[in-house]
């Protein structure tokens, strides 16, 4: 058991650690699917962390206001892992062992609701019915610890920044891959983000993207295996994106994009490696309590047959551009 905690505790030490963590027990385990979600979405939850300190989003929001919207990031990051990761470390020993050793779940604070669902994936075997389910575990997981905490509600899900974001799509999650040599997109935008059904239903509708095609799931896998995650857009999109400082300081004059390609000869979007942007934080430990007290969650676990297209390039061109637009009319928006 302190071995678990001690192995946690080491990969949790930033989105870079965590992110890399989850694609290599993926890696050793793929029966166990959500690791590859939390993977894929821990990269974006990175590419948030340093477009606060990029190009764009550090001329619209001043030092503060950039501190406090990463604090809510890294701290989410932080606790989903701190909460996922053990239940995984479990399961490696389990299969070593040859018998279940869920009955220790709650010695790591995990819920009594994720006990009986991988008691059951050890009998079963049901690999989606796993993952959502810690979908579900770890939105819940965040609400009364993040999403509920009139500290956040106050500093960053209520204010003008957030809510622009939502309304002008800043919010998205992107799933790089390459098809016949080519880098493509697929992803779909949050909004609603204060909402624990809407962030439920987002995870599952990520997931079939990742699983229900098993030629685009090894795209995006192979993606994921080829580019180490950095932190910086500049990962799946280099044309546009460089981890290097190529602009001048002060405001931005001019446009820069259009069609997701540079105009003429502008220098490329600033995107910093997490490393260069933002320090390693000593967090407060996780907040007790158990977030199941409610049965009507198990209806969650049945499997949609929602068609996802997850085209999101054009989307995600269109974002960029109003995001560069906001930029050029920052002084009519907010400070």
């Amino acid at each position: 058991m302190g071995q678990i905690k001690q192995m946690t505790m080491m990969l949790n030490i930033n989105n870079i650690t965590r992110t890399q963590a989850y694609l290599d027990f993926y890696l050793q385990y793929p029966e166990i699917h959500w690791a590859f979600l939390g993977h894929a979405v821990s990269r974006n939850g990175g590419w948030n962390m340093t477009d606060l300190k990029g190009d764009l989003l550090s001329r619209l929001m001043n030092e503060m206001k950039q501190e406090e919207f990463f604090e809510f990031l890294e701290r989410g990051n932080w606790l989903i892992f701190q909460d996922a990761f053990p239940q995984f470390l479990l399961y490696g020993e389990s299969v070593k062992r040859r018998r279940s050793l869920f009955y220790l779940l709650p010695c790591f604070g995990i819920s009594r609701f994720m006990e009986v669902i991988w008691n059951d994936f050890w009998v079963r075997r049901d690999s989606y019915i796993l993952a959502i389910a810690q979908i579900v575990n770890e939105q819940s997981y965040l609400e009364a610890r993040m999403i509920l905490n009139p500290l956040y509600k106050e500093k960053v899900l209520h204010t003008l920044e957030f809510v622009l974001q939502d309304l002008l799509s800043f919010n998205q999650i992107l799933f790089p891959s390459i098809k016949n040599g080519k880098a493509e997109l697929s992803g779909m935008t949050i909004h609603q983000f204060g909402s624990l059904h809407e962030r439920i239903i987002l995870g599952k509708r990520l997931y079939r993207l990742l699983f229900k095609d098993r030629i685009k799931h090894q795209e995006i896998l192979s993606w994921c295996i080829a580019h180490r995650h950095t932190g910086s857009r500049k990962d799946y999109w280099p044309h546009i994106f460089n981890d290097v400082n190529e602009g001048l300081p002060g405001p931005l004059q001019i446009r820069r994009l259009k069609n997701c390609r540079l105009i003429g000869s502008s220098p490329r979007l600033y995107s910093p490696k997490l490393e260069h942007a933002w320090p390693n934080v000593k967090h407060e430990p996780a907040e007790p309590g158990d977030w199941f007290d409610d049965c009507s969650v198990v209806h969650y676990l049945v499997e949609s047959e929602e068609s996802i297209d997850g085209n999101i390039t054009g989307d995600y061109c269109e974002t960029l551009q109003n995001l560069e637009l906001a930029v050029l009319a920052k002084k009519a928006v907010f400070i």
